[in-house]
């Protein structure tokens, strides 16, 4: 019967187009990999500098990994805490210019480490209805009530700050760069909000850290602005794995002794905290990968809107190509398979109904002849069905 249950399920999600399936990459993260036995140019990677196979941070991680070994053995607050990861702590805090950052296994413990424990019964988390996954269920973990406002519309969460003027505390949570859109928040106007109504604001930039601002820092750089939160992931533009948290030091210390997904979790290798030490130092010592990468991005927007693509989003790495229907929109990945090009079909419940796409990511290391191979089976499958909404 539990088979026979679970069966039934997924049969409904098959019938609206909704089905999902592993792919098998034989190589590291490259523009060109092996997947599934075929050679593809992969176009939605969030490998976004190229640093996931990047010779200086696979040297680190074996040189400490030949000390530490494989494994970090336990939690942070038992065995799993070694010299790599404070290290690491400080060099995050000193790249985001805080005072002290934590580490946590991924962004998304991280998200819901610190939206389960910060706000309080009796506060409220306003947030923005496009925020990724690990926010939702961070802020639906809380005991704070949460009250959703419209993406990006400033008026309308100004309106809900007004109208929640008698709660204890207010918490403003967005994404930085919202993964699906590709569009950065306005975060000067959220925070210069945040000022007026007394509020805390909590970042999630796991995809503008090491892509947007001067530096690379994200995007509290690229408004000059400092939220009372900051949280990103390495898993990104830093090319590695895990999370952190930036911030004042006192947040540090309470969110040691409160937050459930860094007390009970297993610590990130200290392999990896090399790795990513180095991967820090490069995006902040050399802008030639970002501006590189943002050339790129530009072209292929300018492209695909002179073929008459509906394309979102601002100047970030993340393309979406709106589709539409969700049949439609598994046709044209299939379509670009063809083509030995892969960017798959994003799908409710990820994305609204109607709004189906292909979620085009770029990296630097993407060359300009990969860029024209993308373009033309645009082009091609552009001529053989109206896809245009």
């Amino acid at each position: 019967m539990f088979d026979s249950w679970l069966s039934d399920r997924v049969t409904k999600i098959k019938e609206n187009n909704l089905y999902r399936e592993l792919n098998v990459m034989n190589s590291g993260s490259k523009p060109m990999v092996e997947m599934n036995g075929e050679e593809k140019l992969i176009f939605s990677s969030n490998n976004y500098l190229g640093l996931a196979c990047d010779k200086r941070l696979t040297n680190a991680a074996d040189t400490v990994g030949k000390t530490f070994g494989i494994g970090s053995s336990g939690s942070r607050l038992t065995t799993g805490n070694t010299l790599w990861h404070e290290k690491l702590e400080r060099r995050i805090a000193r790249f985001k210019q805080t005072e002290a950052s934590l580490l946590f296994s991924s962004g998304y413990l991280a998200n819901v480490g610190v939206l389960s424990s910060l706000p309080e019964k009796g506060d409220v988390i306003l947030s923005d209805e496009l925020n990724h996954a690990s926010i939702i269920d961070g802020c639906r973990l809380s005991k704070a009530k949460t009250i959703i406002y419209k993406h990006d519309r400033m008026y309308d969460l100004e309106q809900k700050l007004i109208e929640t003027q008698h709660c204890t505390r207010r918490f403003i949570v967005t994404d930085g760069v919202f993964s699906m859109d590709g569009n950065i928040a306005q975060l000067d106007a959220i925070t210069a909000l945040a000022k007026k109504y007394q509020a805390f604001v909590i970042v999630d930039d796991a995809h503008g850290t090491g892509v947007l601002g001067e530096n690379g820092r994200g995007v509290c750089e690229y408004f000059g602005v400092k939220p009372d939160v900051m949280i990103g992931t390495l898993s990104k533009a830093v090319g590695t794995e895990g999370g952190f948290v930036a911030g004042s030091r006192i947040l540090i210390d309470f969110l040691i002794n409160h937050a459930r997904t860094f007390i009970f979790q297993t610590a990130i290798p200290p392999s990896v905290c090399a790795a990513s030490y180095e991967a820090i130092n490069i995006i902040e010592e050399n802008k030639q990968k970002r501006e590189s990468l943002m050339v790129k991005v530009n072209l292929i927007r300018t492209r695909l809107q002179a073929l008459g693509y509906n394309v979102k989003g601002d100047e970030t790495p993340i393309i979406p190509v709106i589709i539409g229907d969700a049949k439609k929109a598994i046709w044209f990945a299939d379509k670009l398979q063809e083509h030995n090009v892969f960017a798959p079909a994003i799908r409710p419940p990820t994305v609204k109904d109607g709004e189906s796409r292909i979620r085009l990511t770029v990296t630097a290391e993407h060359s300009y002849d990969d860029i024209d191979t993308l373009i033309q089976a645009f082009e091609i499958i552009r001529s053989e069905q109206e896809v245009i909404i």
